[in-house]
C-alpha cells in the first residue's frame, strides 16, 4: 500500500510518501480501507520534533484520524461490522496509508446523511468543542471568546456557544480570518494581530483557550469576575500559564480535564449526531491527495489554512 513516511524530525519535507506493507487485522481489530485522514495542528508539532501527546520511534507512518469503509475484521470480531462507514482515532501513528488496522471497539459508524470527509473532520474537533462547551456551562446571554476561532476546533465552538446562547466574540489572525469568523456566525470578529485586539474585545465570561502564550495570557485579563477559562491548545508554541493564586484573586475557574475515555467517546457520538442532523456544520478549507501531506503541513504550519485540513486517500 501507499503510505506517508517520517524518518526524522524537520519541516514539513520530511513527511515522504512511499510503500508499505499491508496490515492484517490481529485479533480484537477491524482493517479500515481509507479514505481520508485527519490532520491537526498537534501533528505538524509532533513532526517538528516529537513533542505533543505522541510518542512514537522513528522510522513511522504518522496521523492519528481515518475514515473509511472496514474491509477485514480480525478473530473475536464481529463480521457484521465489514463494510461499514467509520471514523477512529489510531494512536497516533498509521492514518497517513490507505489501510490501518485498529482496535474494533475503538470505530464510530457514520450516521446516514453524514458525508464520511464531514465525518472525519467532526471527529478529533466535533469532540473537543462539544467537551469544551460541556464544560463551560455557558448560561445564556454570557459573551464568550473564542481563541483560533477560524480553526476546526474553534470554528465548531463559535456553532455550540451560540447554540447555548452565548454573545460570541470570534478571535483570529489576520484580517481574512477575523471576516471568515464573522461569516460563520460569530457576533463580534477580532484579529489578535492587531496590538488592540483586547480591547476590541471587551470583557468576557468565558474564554476558550487554544492558542496559549502572549495571546492566552491576554484573554486570561479579558474575565470578568465568576469567568470560566478552559485552556485546551497551545498553537502558538507555549501552555498558556495562570497561577492557581491569580485565578482565586480574579474570582476566575481555570479548566483543563474535560473527561476520561468514556466522557470522550460519549462526546464523540454527540457530535456526529449532531453534524448528521445538521446543527453541526465543520468547514473542510483544504484537501489534499495523500502523496502531497508534506505541502498540507505546510500551508497549515504558515497559518494559512482555514477549518479543517484533510488527506484525500
Amino acid at each position: 500500500m501507499r503510505a506517508v513516511w517520517l524518518k526524522e524530525f524537520g519541516g514539513p519535507e520530511v513527511l515522504v510518501a512511499g510503500d508499505a506493507p499491508d496490515p492484517v487485522p490481529a485479533p480484537g481489530q477491524a482493517l479500515i480501507e481509507v479514505a481520508f485522514a485527519n490532520i491537526t495542528f498537534v501533528e505538524t508539532q509532533f513532526r517538528a520534533g516529537g513533542g505533543g501527546p505522541f510518542r512514537a520511534e522513528l522510522p513511522m507512518i504518522p496521523g492519528n484520524g481515518v475514515g473509511g469503509v472496514i474491509s477485514a475484521v480480525g478473530d473475536g470480531v464481529d463480521l457484521g461490522l465489514i463494510g461499514k462507514r467509520v471514523v477512529t482515532s489510531t494512536g497516533g501513528s498509521g492514518a497517513y496509508a490507505q489501510r490501518v488496522a485498529v482496535a474494533a471497539d475503538s470505530v464510530f459508524e457514520v450516521p446516514d446523511g453524514l458525508a464520511l470527509d464531514a465525518a472525519v473532520a467532526i471527529l478529533a474537533d466535533g469532540r473537543t468543542a462539544t467537551a469544551l462547551v460541556t464544560a463551560a456551562r455557558i448560561q445564556p446571554g454570557e459573551r464568550v471568546l473564542v481563541e483560533a476561532a477560524a480553526g476546526g476546533v474553534g470554528g465548531l465552538v463559535v456553532q455550540l456557544a451560540k447554540a447555548a446562547g452565548a454573545e460570541v466574540v470570534g478571535a483570529a489572525g489576520g484580517p481574512a480570518k477575523a471576516e471568515h469568523v464573522r461569516g460563520r456566525g460569530a457576533d463580534l470578529a477580532v484579529d489578535y494581530r492587531e496590538p488592540d485586539w483586547a480591547a476590541k474585545a471587551g470583557e468576557v465570561d468565558v474564554v476558550f483557550d487554544g492558542v496559549g502564550g502572549e495571546i492566552g495570557t491576554t484573554a486570561f485579563g479579558l474575565l470578568r469576575p465568576g469567568g470560566r477559562m478552559l485552556i485546551y491548545g497551545l498553537s502558538s508554541g507555549s501552555w498558556t500559564e495562570v497561577s492557581d493564586e491569580d485565578a482565586a484573586a480574579r474570582g476566575v475557574t481555570v479548566i483543563q480535564n474535560l473527561g476520561g475515555q468514556a466522557e470522550m467517546r460519549a462526546f464523540t457520538e454527540s457530535a456526529l449526531a449532531d453534524a448528521a442532523a445538521g446543527r453541526l456544520e465543520p468547514l473542510i478549507g483544504q484537501r489534499f491527495p495523500l502523496e502531497r501531506a508534506a505541502d498540507a503541513h505546510a500551508v497549515m504550519q504558515s497559518r494559512g489554512a482555514l477549518g479543517k485540513t484533510l488527506l484525500e486517500v
